[in-house]
């Protein structure tokens, strides 16, 4: 099995739980932020729909500039359109994955701010690092504020807390 097939294989299971999550997120409680510092629920939340095509981006371009990085316009204004964004996301990403060969895992990509390089790695490390990882941090992240909403936590890697409190009923 090729590299790029194992990453899209990952990405397939670990769609299933980030999808679990964003499925649980209560419109009405968007607006809500655990600190002054932290980000909005919808901001948190639609930060991890766009990462699931940050793998798409990796793999098939040579450099992601946020100075010209125009992007579209994202309205959300509900669960639903947060899944629709994810899911596309992960369509596209496993789509290039699927298409690509292990030899494009070599080549250099480059997160840039104009002339500030945050970083230039091979593919195959923005992929891990900056494409799944990242996507993984927030999701996690989500599942606090989510805790801290007092919305039970769907299992990911088996039974959460919540689902034995269910169970035990």
């Amino acid at each position: 099995m090729s590299v790029t097939e194992v990453f899209a294989n990952e990405m397939e299971r670990e769609a299933i739980n980030t999808r679990k999550m964003l499925e649980c997120i209560p419109t009405e409680k968007f607006g809500w932020k655990p600190h002054e510092k932290s980000m909005d629920l919808l901001q948190l939340a639609t930060h991890i729909a766009v990462l699931a095509g940050r793998v798409a981006t990796i793999v098939t371009s040579k450099h992601l500039d946020f100075a010209t990085h125009s992007g579209r316009k994202i309205e959300i204004t509900n669960t639903h359109d947060l899944i629709k964004l994810h899911d596309e996301g992960v369509r596209k990403s496993i789509e290039a994955l699927r298409n690509a060969g292990d030899d494009m895992l070599l080549e250099p990509f480059t997160l840039k701010n104009g002339d500030h390089i945050i970083f230039e790695l091979p593919k195959e490390i923005a992929l891990r690092s900056n494409g799944m990882n990242h996507l993984y941090h927030h999701r996690a992240q989500l599942g606090v504020y989510l805790r801290l909403l007092d919305v039970p936590i769907p299992g990911m890697y088996g039974l959460s807390a919540d689902d034995r409190l269910k169970a035990k009923k």
